[in-house]
């Protein structure tokens, strides 16, 4: 299983959203071009930022993306505000490792389809679900589409992997959440990693052995610290994993 520490940004800083909601941030006052390398430092092989700005077209936050890229040293999956192909094929020429789309696949899926045929393994989709509806732009605008019949609309597309965030995991109950993300997981071949569901140490414990899920994103727990990072890359090493022993 993979970790994905997560720099959610807004107006260049790093900040943490309850359930989406940009007008009420908590702001984290650290800078976001350290704080990557810092998670590079502590092991972690995948870097997932998520551009808030750019969700209602606002770029402000390119330059500083294109620096944590061009520094950090690992993978970077990006998310917000795509809404074309042209801009996706921007970014991946920028050189970043994977595109996160959702709205874009709710409003005009044949695009999305025919990135994820262009740039193979680089194309990922986001699942957000909210009152057992998938929901759209920033979490604010309900679909008819419940997320099993999402996930048939994309079968056999060769996407990278499908983040499934369970926004009422913020208010509910967390049992609840991880069996909709273990169903949703168990109807896809492609790899999911769940997002919204690793507050504490036990959380990532658990949801190592939860069938079919693949990876773990978390932001907000790294931020303040209720979790550890190089400690939970520990948690996260293979049953048995044996360091070598040089002399």
């Amino acid at each position: 299983m993979i970790l994905y520490p997560m720099i959610e940004l807004l107006d260049g800083r790093c900040v943490s959203l309850f359930r989406g909601r940009t007008e009420e941030p908590q702001i984290w006052h650290l800078d976001p071009v350290e704080k990557a390398k810092s998670f590079v430092e502590a092991g972690a092989q995948w870097l997932h930022i998520t551009d808030f700005d750019a969700m209602s077209g606002d770029e402000r936050n390119a330059d500083l993306i294109r620096e944590i890229i061009l520094t950090a040293g690992i993978q970077v999956q990006l998310g917000g505000g795509f809404r074309s192909l042209e801009r996706i094929a921007y970014w991946i020429d920028q050189g970043v490792g994977r595109i996160v789309v959702g709205t874009l696949a709710l409003l005009q899926s044949d695009i999305v389809k025919e990135a994820a045929k262009l740039f193979p393994d680089q194309i990922v989709l986001a699942v957000d679900v909210y009152e057992g509806v998938v929901v759209s732009d920033g979490w604010r605008e309900k679909s008819s589409f419940t997320p099993s019949a999402f996930l048939k609309a994309f079968e056999n597309v060769p996407f990278a992997a499908i983040i499934v965030t369970d926004i009422d995991a913020d208010i509910g109950d967390a049992e609840d959440s991880v069996a909709l993300i273990t169903q949703l997981a168990s109807e896809t071949r492609t790899p999911v990693i769940a997002r919204g569901l690793a507050r504490t140490l036990d959380d990532l414990s658990r949801l190592k052995y939860v069938p079919f899920v693949s990876g773990v994103l978390i932001g907000r727990a790294l931020f303040d610290r209720s979790i550890d990072i190089e400690v939970a890359m520990e948690v996260f090493k293979p049953d048995g994993e044996v360091q070598a022993k040089f002399i």
